[in-house]
């Protein structure tokens, strides 16, 4: 009697441990990456009060004669492979480990010990570490190798991933651009003195900005040749870094950065037919009651004084003015600064051929560029068909060129810019087309890709995001994506096996098998990481209540053995009365 008062004692204490698991599971429906845990039952003790014998020659063998003590807790169950659902939440930070063949953990660190958590609401303290949002626990994961810029798969550490050189991403130097467009012979700009304007914009080793200009001009549009010519580079303030460049050594040249040196020829036509003529072997203008004279015929137009003007008044100057190169500007509409530098005997010569054509030889320097019109290399039809220097006479087969910007890092001021590198130039997409006299070729900052040889700023960091493997990458306002680690998981012999300390974490015991500290890639079998998205406890409620019900059930019938126990004990202490 008093073993069956004990037994629902026992009884009522199994029931009431299996309720408070249950209400601890129901309580944490809601709590992420909780795991529910489950009670099973084993009977406690017996007591013999007759030991089993066996068969013998005259009588058979007979059981032992047990009476039960009760029960007790056989163990408490974590179901912690079973995954919870997903809760998406769309913040950066928040992870939920989609498994492959093996249970994974996040790995979190406490400044002492490493826990881990199927809990993946992170956030990024002050310091700019990965901590878990909840208690601060540092996010342990892979550094990069500053020396391969990969991650280096070794012992686990905090992920400080908004340190001071994850802030910011290096700049980068320029060396890839290319020219893309149509090139219109009829377009004003490509005929004119200055040409046609394209500007290149480049870094460069420091992410100060510059802008080269150059020049188109055609050469004979008949035949599709021009030349491209460049004029300036200016930095970020407006300095003409060329023209220093230049003005720093007499030996220093424009074809030390672009092109070759050689002689431009330019052929103008008259631009007024009033007080203009040509009469045997002179070229006549007459305007305001003067007449100005120049040779024609090839001669170099030259004062027979030996000045080398231009031209003179016949009738009332003897020796070369202003008035004489204006008159020139007037007739051909060129430049007065082109008439002064023929007559200054400065390399650049003057003629007037038997048409009365205007032909004038200067010293440049220049790449020359081509046109296939009659697609005789097969290209199509007005594709460039070769860029080159001021000597090549025929198809090279070229379509790049190089801008030498590297031979700026060494002169002058060099300490305020960063070191320049040599920018290819892609001239293949280049045409020659009819496009109603306007052209829109330009020159565009890295390779056709969109991707190699731009150069860059200095970029600020301007978000963070984190792939499928955990590799989490910076993204910079200059176009730079930077690896900046990468969190890996840990995985158990025997992941039931770990105890639950509260909080959402784990830690390891000698049934689960060790942490080897370092951790495997998620990937690995082919698991991943769902970033915006959190894993939900795992708590069944139907499966709870159903427990909810049965608990209650057994408690009350645990409950009833005491109370009809102690009614037989109440007749048997009536048997005195």
């Amino acid at each position: 009697m008093m073993r069956a008062l004990y037994s629902g004692v026992a009884g009522l204490k199994t029931h009431q441990t299996k309720m408070d698991v249950i209400g601890n599971n129901i309580a944490n429906v809601n709590t992420v990456g909780f795991k529910s845990s489950a009670v099973t039952f084993s009977d406690l003790l017996y007591q013999n009060t007759q030991g089993a014998s066996g068969p013998g020659a005259n009588i058979g063998g007979i059981n032992a004669k047990q009476v039960g003590l009760g029960s007790k807790t056989a163990s408490t169950n974590i179901s912690i492979t079973t995954g919870g659902a997903n809760q998406t939440t769309g913040g950066a930070f928040d992870l939920k480990l989609s498994d492959g063949s093996t249970t994974n953990f996040f790995i979190v660190n406490n400044g002492t010990e490493n826990f881990f958590t199927r809990a993946g609401s992170f956030t990024v303290d002050a310091a700019g570490n990965l901590v878990m949002g909840s208690n601060g626990y540092y996010v342990m994961g892979w550094q990069v190798d500053p020396t391969t810029h990969e991650i280096k798969k070794d012992t686990v550490s905090k992920l400080q991933i908004m340190n001071a050189d994850a802030r910011t991403s290096a700049p980068e130097a320029t060396t890839e651009s290319y020219i893309s467009g149509v090139l219109d012979k009829n377009d004003t700009d490509v005929n004119s003195d200055d040409g046609y304007a394209m500007n290149l914009n480049f870094y460069d080793s420091l992410g100060y900005s510059y802008t080269a200009k150059f020049a188109v001009k055609v050469t004979d549009a008949d035949k599709g040749e021009y030349t491209i010519e460049l004029k300036n580079i200016y930095d970020s303030k407006s300095k003409d870094i060329l023209e220093e460049y230049l003005a720093e050594d007499p030996t220093h040249s424009v074809a030390d950065l672009f092109g070759t040196p050689g002689t431009k020829t330019t052929k103008y036509s008259p631009v007024v037919t009033d007080g203009f003529s040509v009469s045997g072997t002179d070229l006549t203008y007459t305007k305001d009651g003067s007449v100005y004279y120049a040779r024609i015929g090839g001669t170099p137009i030259t004062d027979p004084g030996g000045s080398g003007a231009l031209g003179y008044n016949f009738t009332t100057q003897t020796t070369p003015t202003q008035t004489v190169f204006k008159s020139i500007a007037q007739i051909y509409g060129v430049s007065e600064t082109i008439a002064q530098s023929i007559a200054a005997t400065t390399g650049t010569t003057g003629t007037i051929d038997d048409t009365g054509t205007f032909v004038v030889s200067e010293p440049s320097v220049f790449n020359t560029m081509k046109f296939d019109l009659e697609n005789a290399n097969g290209k199509g039809n007005g594709a460039l068909w070769w860029v080159g220097n001021a000597t090549d006479t025929g198809n090279t087969g070229l379509t790049n060129l190089t801008l030498n910007t590297s031979v700026l890092t060494a002169y002058g001021a060099a300490n305020e810019r960063g070191v320049f590198s040599d920018i290819n130039v892609d001239c293949s997409s280049v045409l020659s087309y009819d496009n109603k006299g306007t052209s829109s070729m330009g020159m565009t900052r890295g390779a056709q890709d969109g991707i190699n040889g731009l150069g860059k700023a200095l970029g600020a960091l301007t978000g963070l995001s984190i792939d499928a493997s955990g590799c989490i990458y910076g993204t910079y306002d200059n176009g730079n994506t930077t690896l900046l680690g990468q969190i890996p998981v840990a995985q158990f012999a025997n992941a039931s096996g770990l105890e639950a300390v509260g909080q959402s974490l784990f830690k390891a015991t000698l049934n689960s098998g060790d942490f080897d500290g370092i951790g495997v890639d998620v990937t690995a079998d082919g698991g991943s990481m769902v970033t915006g998205a959190l894993e939900m406890s795992n708590v069944d409620l139907s499966t709870e209540f159903t427990d909810m019900i049965t608990t209650q059930r057994g408690f009350q019938a645990n409950s009833r053995i005491i109370t009809t126990s102690d009614t037989l004990l109440e007749e048997l202490i009536n048997l005195k009365r």
